[in-house]
Order: C-alpha cells, then structure tokens, then sequence
C-alpha cells in the first residue's frame, strides 16, 4: 500500500479499520460461514456487497478471489456497497472485475460498465434476481447511497415484466430502504425505491450496509414486501453488536402464482464458535382456506 493512495476518505477509512473494524472482521470467520454455505448446496448465492474496504485496487482482485470461492458467476451474484464504490476513482472497478457475477442474463451483458447497468435480470428457475446499485462515492464520513431516477425508472419496468412472467422476484439492493439509521448512512432517495416497489411489486428485498439482522415490511401492490437484511459475514462469535451469519431461504410455488418463502438464520451466537441454524420464520405463506 502506498501513502497516497491513502489521501483524503481513504485514510479515515483506514483509520477506521485499524482502530476497530479490523477487531470485529477476519478471514477465518467467513471461512466457516463459506464451508456451512457450500455443505447446504443451494441453487444460488446472493451477496449484497462491501467485498472492499478503502477502494483499493487491489482490493478487488480480493473480491473476486472471494466470490469465486463461493462459486462460478452463473451461480453467485452480487451488488455493489459502499464501499465498493467508496472514492470516485475506483467506483467503477467493482463492475470492472467482478462482471461475470453482476450482470444479467441476455442483453443487459453488453451493458457499460458504469451506473447503467443497472438493474439488471438473473432468472434462475422460478425465481428472478433483480440487482440494483445503491452504491455512489460520497464525502468523508458519508455512507449514504443513491439509486437514482433513470435506474428507478428501469426497475419499474423490469419488475413489471418479471411480474407479467409469474416469477418470484427478489431484489438486491445494498442500502436499506426502510428501518431507523442514522442519517449518514441512509439510502437518500427510499422514498423514491419504496414508491417504485409499492406500485410495481416484489416479492422479495435483501439488502446489506448496517451489519446487523433486520426484517421489515414494505407495502406492495398485492400485499407486504419483506425486506431482510443479513449481519456481516466477517464478523466473528466475539462481536459484542451482531454475530456473522447469513440467511438460507427456501421459495416454492403454491397454488398457482401464491408463494411460500422461509428464510433460516445461520451463523454464531454470541460466544459460541459454532455454525448453525439460529432462527427460521416464515416469510410469505398463501392464505389458509377458511374451515
């Protein structure tokens, strides 16, 4: 690592990281959570971002050794974070090396690699994975992200069309769109996504950014939006806030167009060095006949 390519954001980052992030976040840690993942086999891996910490470079070339421990790119997809856009010289380097893991399936390929993109479409079975980039550069001591009405504009028709289709739609976005955080760090057009989302419809939201468990609602055309986010995967049994984990969900057709979604929490508890399922809750459910 070079000095200037320490100046301005990334120095406080990397202050950030030395004084206390680096405490909570280690390798081996995802290394046990990667291990549970790979021994359940399931059909797809989904990872909503922050592979990086400053931009760095080098940092990507990381990421991509991550995600390809994971799997090959038609089986993983991924989102940018923040930090994965984290100074503006960089941002463009999380499309530029892990491309295979985060661009459609036909014609949003030959897409640029810049903020259009996005979203972009991965439908695999029933299910459609609908990635959106929340991710922007922002002034020191902002994490705030921004989806933007041109990519708005292009979510509402994809989930229109993947609705059209029947398909279980899950989209990915880094930054919560709903849940209290502090203003540094909110997603500064939600209002924005959540009106998108309640006249086009999902059925699914996961998300990322605060590093801790978190399941909301948002309202939808049909009915509540779930909108999940998972702890970090770098954080170990010690971490005093939220233990790593990461969410196994489990969607089937029932009855037509109705869905059944379960989602099981795996990862730590507190003190306990162990992988295993924490929690399972139901997310969705076609409504019981009445007796």
């Amino acid at each position: 690592m070079r000095l200037k390519e320490l100046a301005s954001k990334r120095a406080l980052g990397f202050l950030n990281w030395r004084r206390g992030r680096r405490k909570r976040f280690a390798p081996g840690t995802i290394e046990l959570l990667v291990d549970d993942i790979k021994a359940l086999a399931p059909d797809h891996i989904a990872v909503t971002g922050d592979l990086v910490n400053v931009g760095l470079p080098a940092e990507y070339q990381t990421g991509l050794v991550f995600l390809r421990s994971l799997g090959a790119g038609d089986k993983v997809t991924v989102i940018p974070g923040n930090h994965d856009a984290y100074v503006r010289s960089t941002a463009h380097h999380a499309l530029l090396n892990w491309g295979e893991y985060m661009r459609g399936d036909s014609a949003e390929a030959d897409r640029a690699a810049d903020q259009e993109a996005f979203p972009f479409v991965r439908r695999r079975g029933d299910v459609a994975l609908v990635g959106v980039s929340s991710a922007i550069p922002t002034n020191p001591f902002m994490a705030t992200g921004r989806v933007g009405r041109a990519q708005l504009a292009r979510l509402a028709g994809v989930l229109d069309q993947l609705g059209r289709e029947g398909l279980f739609r899950v989209v990915m976005i880094h930054h919560p769109p709903c849940g209290h955080r502090a203003a540094h760090k909110r997603l500064l057009d939600a209002e924005g996504f959540r009106a998108c989302l309640a006249r086009h419809g999902a059925e699914l939201v996961i998300c990322g950014h605060d590093h801790r468990p978190m399941v909301e609602q948002l309202p939808g055309p049909h009915g509540l939006i779930p909108v999940v986010e998972a702890p970090s995967a770098a954080a170990g049994p010690e971490d005093r806030r939220w233990p790593g984990g990461y969410h196994l969900y489990r969607i089937e057709r029932q009855d037509g167009n109705a869905w059944r979604c379960e989602m099981e929490a795996r990862g730590f508890a507190p003190g306990d060095p162990t992988v295993a399922r924490r929690t399972v809750r139901v997310l969705a459910a076609p409504p019981r006949a009445p007796v």
